[in-house]
């Protein structure tokens, strides 16, 4: 769903960035709650996943594809501020190396794609959360449903963004009933991955998924057909949790690079869902042509590598690791100012003296 420049007019696209800036802002500190040493890398990975797994386009109807958003799954496994940062890093690395998402329209897409998908799946989900109980598979029914509903939400966004500053004269009607309509499906693959995914995580490490922390009743697993609560974390025993850490940092790792790599080469080649409505209805008259499109890296290939295979798996690979140094290098500013505010003034963490 990344809109193109040209879709919403200047003015409108200005607001959006604006409200988008505000929002990054908000985030940036509520970040600083959501984050420490040991969750920042793994919020770096989340976006470097999510930008492997929006190349995966999958089929959703007759010459239609859709693709992960990532809102949800980011929110639920390390925290609503968080998720807007991850999905944001995404988008500036699209639009910037791959001229995937207009730069005017950066804005936009962080609010449509980042900003509503987050908000709304992150609500739904701890609403249901609250309401279910504390076992995985309610865990993984509530990711479920919060990130099929955050997809036609955000369809729903666009559609609002366009009746009020759209470059075509289309009737809204339409557009609304063909933007939700296509994106419900769409919805549903996201859903999938997302419960999956949130699933995997909690089924070993269930401390590490922000949606799972601060219940009143502990999280319990299922082991060979009975409920036990699932293991607390240590914090006399560091050392294992580290390693642990870097097993599911590097496991998440290698699972985006191969996915990036290889599986992305075999992705639907139809148009996604916000493609296939611009064409039908118009809305496209109006595209202007991406300021990276001589990028080298333009279209998720690799320039003067005539081997699609490997022009297009190079690429995602470049991307994974620049949405990796740039996501991680960003989360780790976030901690830094934490410890930094945390630390007494004119003191020592550890003592207290006066340095």
């Amino acid at each position: 769903m990344h809109v193109p420049d040209g879709f919403i007019n200047a003015p409108v696209s200005a607001v959006a960035g604006v409200v988008a800036a505000g929002a990054v802002a908000v985030s940036l500190k509520g970040a600083r709650r959501e984050l420490d040493e040991k969750t920042a890398p793994l919020a770096g990975l989340v976006a470097a996943f999510i930008f492997a797994v929006q190349m995966l386009n999958f089929p959703v109807a007759a010459g239609t594809s859709g693709h992960l958003l990532g809102g949800a799954l980011a929110a639920i496994l390390v925290g609503p501020y968080t998720g807007i940062l991850c999905v944001s890093v995404v988008l500036l690395m699209q639009g910037i190396l791959f001229a995937d998402g207009g730069l005017t329209a950066l804005g936009v897409n962080i609010l449509d794609m980042g900003i509503v998908t987050t908000v709304v799946a992150y609500a739904l989900f701890r609403g249901l959360v609250g309401l279910l109980p504390r076992t995985r598979r309610s865990m993984t029914a509530a990711a479920f449903v919060a990130a099929l509903v955050s997809v036609p939400a955000a369809a729903f966004a666009f559609t609002l963004m366009y009746w009020i500053g759209g470059t075509t004269d289309i009737p809204i009607g339409k557009v609304v009933t063909a933007m939700v309509g296509v994106h419900v499906l769409i919805g549903i693959g996201e859903a999938v991955i997302t419960a999956l995914t949130v699933g995997a995580v909690i089924a070993v490490r269930p401390d590490l998924v922000h949606g799972a922390r601060g219940l009143t009743a502990p999280l319990k697993l299922r082991i060979d057909g009975e409920l036990v609560d699932a293991p607390a974390r240590e914090s006399a025993a560091p050392a294992p949790a580290a390693r642990s850490n870097r097993g599911l940092w590097a496991t998440g790792l290698v699972t985006a690079l191969v996915l990036a790599g290889f599986v992305s080469y075999y992705a639907s080649a139809n148009p996604d869902g916000l493609e296939k409505v611009a064409t039908d209805q118009g809305i496209d008259k109006k595209t202007e042509e991406h300021a990276s499109k001589d990028s080298p890296l333009a279209d998720y290939g690799v320039k003067d590598i005539s081997d699609a295979r490997i022009s297009g798996g190079l690429a995602g690979v470049i991307g994974v690791g620049a949405t990796l140094v740039v996501g991680s290098g960003a989360f780790y500013v976030v901690t830094r100012r934490r410890r930094t505010k945390d630390e007494p003034a004119g003191g020592n963490t550890r003592t207290g003296e006066k340095v």
